[in-house]
C-alpha cells in the first residue's frame, strides 16, 4: 500500500509520458523504503545537524513587535541554514535518497538560485555530479548564485526558451530526465510536479515545522509564509495543519499590481485549474492552456503554478492567501533590517510585509511566527538597485572599470 495519496482533493496526480512512469514509480518506492529505514533517517538527521546547521533558531522579534504594536512576532531563521535558505533541507534529503537508490547523476531546476545552490552544495558534499537548469532572465537577476553553483562544481545550463524563468527551467530538466532516467535523479525543488514529489518535498521540509513545535514554548496564533511553488510554506505549516486554532497565511507575489503579466497571484480567483508539468493544480494560463507571463521582484515567486496541496488547502479555507506587492516587500526588507538586524530574502520579505499588516490587527497577548525562508545576500543586485539606485550604479560602473583595467 502506498504511504501517500497521489491527489490532494482534485489536485496532484502523475500526468507524464509513459517513459517517466517507471522512474516515478521507482522513486516513490525508494522514498517509502527510505522513510522506513532507521539508518536513512539517522543519516538525514546527522546531515541536517552537521552540514546544514539545524536546528535553526526561532527568534523573538521584540523590536519589530514593539514598533508595530499588536502581536508578539517570532521569526524562524531558515536564512541561517547552510547555503542561506530552507532549500537545503529538501536538497539534502533527495540527494541522500538518490545515492541510496544508486543514482550516479543529479539534475535540478532553479529560479531564485537558492535551490540550485543548495543542490550543488549537497552534491559536492556527497560526491555526485550535478547539472542545474536556470532561465536566462533568472541568471541575470541572480548572478551571485550562478557563481556559487559553479564554485560547488555544478554545471549551470542557461534556458533561453519561453519567458526564460523557472517554468522554462523545469521543462528543460524534465527533458533531460526523460532521456537519462536510468542513472539520473531529478532533484525537484518545490512541493509540486508529478507524484511523489509534492509528498517528498513536504516530508523533507517539514523539519522546519517540527523544530518550531519544540521551540515555541507559547501558544501560536498565526503563521505566515511566502508562497511561490510552496516548499517553504508547506514545510513550515504541515506539522500544524490539524490545529484549527492557528491561523495560517500564505503570501503570493503581488508584483506591480493587478493585470495580466504584472504579478504571480494564483489564489485570488485568477488561477485556473490545469495540468502542466506533470501535475494538476491552479495555474495562470489562458483558455487555450497557454501559460501567462508573470512578474515579481523576487525570482523565487514568479512561478505561474502552485503546489497541489497548498491549492487544495486554500480552496478548503484552511490556508488563507494574501499578496504583497514589490514595493511592500522592499519596505519590509528595510523594516526588519533596521529593527531586527535581519536581511530577508526578497521572497521572505513578502511574508514579512503581510505579517506586518496582520500583527497590527492582533492582540498583544497573541503570537505570530514568520518563516524567514532565506536571507537576502543573493538579492544584492535587486535590492540595492531598487533602494540605493544612484549610489549602486556608480559603484558598479567604477568597479567594472577597475576590473577591466586590471
Amino acid at each position: 500500500m502506498p504511504r501517500y495519496n497521489d491527489f490532494f482533493g482534485p489536485y496532484g496526480g502523475r500526468y507524464v509520458p509513459e517513459v517517466l512512469q517507471y522512474p516515478l514509480a521507482e522513486l516513490e518506492k525508494g522514498f517509502q523504503e527510505a522513510l522506513d529505514d532507521p539508518e536513512f533517517i539517522q543519516g538525514f538527521e546527522e546531515f541536517c545537524r552537521d552540514f546544514i546547521g539545524r536546528p535553526t533558531p526561532l527568534l523573538p522579534a521584540r523590536n519589530a513587535s514593539r514598533e508595530l504594536g499588536g502581536a508578539q512576532i517570532y521569526i524562524k531563521l531558515e536564512g541561517l541554514a547552510n547555503t542561506g535558505a530552507h532549500k537545503i533541507n529538501n536538497a539534502a534529503g533527495q540527494a541522500l535518497l538518490a545515492k541510496r537508490m544508486g543514482k550516479k547523476r543529479i539534475i535540478a531546476e532553479t529560479g531564485a538560485g537558492q535551490h540550485g545552490v543548495a543542490t550543488a552544495a549537497a552534491c559536492a558534499r556527497l560526491g555526485l555530479p550535478c547539472v542545474i537548469y536556470m532561465g536566462e532572465e533568472d541568471m541575470r537577476r541572480q548572478h551571485p548564485n550562478v557563481y556559487w553553483m559553479e564554485m560547488y562544481g555544478a554545471e549551470v545550463r542557461s534556458v533561453s526558451s519561453g519567458s526564460r524563468t523557472l517554468k522554462d527551467a523545469v521543462n528543460e530538466a524534465f527533458r533531460d530526465w526523460t532521456a537519462n532516467s536510468d542513472e539520473t535523479h531529478y532533484l525537484l525543488g518545490s512541493a509540486l510536479g508529478p507524484s511523489p514529489y509534492p509528498d517528498m518535498v513536504r516530508e523533507f521540509q517539514s523539519v522546519i515545522g517540527r523544530e518550531i513545535k519544540e521551540q515555541a514554548q507559547f501558544p501560536i496564533h498565526a503563521m505566515v509564509a511566502c508562497v511561490g511553488g510552496g516548499s517553504n510554506a508547506i514545510g513550515f505549516l504541515s506539522p500544524f495543519l490539524d490545529d484549527p486554532s492557528i491561523r495560517m497565511v500564505g503570501v503570493e507575489a503581488g508584483g506591480r499590481g493587478e493585470g495580466e503579466g504584472n504579478n504571480a497571484v494564483r489564489m485570488a480567483d485568477t488561477g485556473r485549474p490545469g495540468i502542466i508539468q506533470g501535475y494538476k493544480s491552479l495555474f495562470l494560463h489562458d483558455k487555450d492552456g497557454q501559460v501567462l507571463d508573470t512578474h515579481s521582484i523576487s525570482a523565487g515567486l514568479d512561478y505561474p503554478g502552485i503546489g497541489p496541496q497548498l491549492a487544495n488547502l486554500g480552496e478548503q479555507g484552511r490556508l488563507e492567501f494574501t499578496q504583497a506587492r514589490d514595493s511592500e516587500a522592499l519596505e519590509a526588507l528595510k523594516f526588519f533590517a533596521l529593527h531586527e538586524g535581519l536581511i530577508f530574502a526578497m521572497e521572505s520579505a513578502h511574508a514579512g510585509a503581510a505579517a506586518m499588516r496582520l500583527a497590527r490587527e492582533m492582540k498583544p497577548d497573541q503570537n505570530l511566527i514568520i518563516n524567514m525562508s532565506g536571507r537576502g545576500d543573493k538579492d544584492i543586485f535587486i535590492s540595492a538597485a531598487a533602494l540605493d539606485g544612484e549610489n549602486w550604479r556608480d559603484f558598479l560602473e567604477k568597479e567594472s572599470r577597475r576590473i577591466y583595467v586590471d
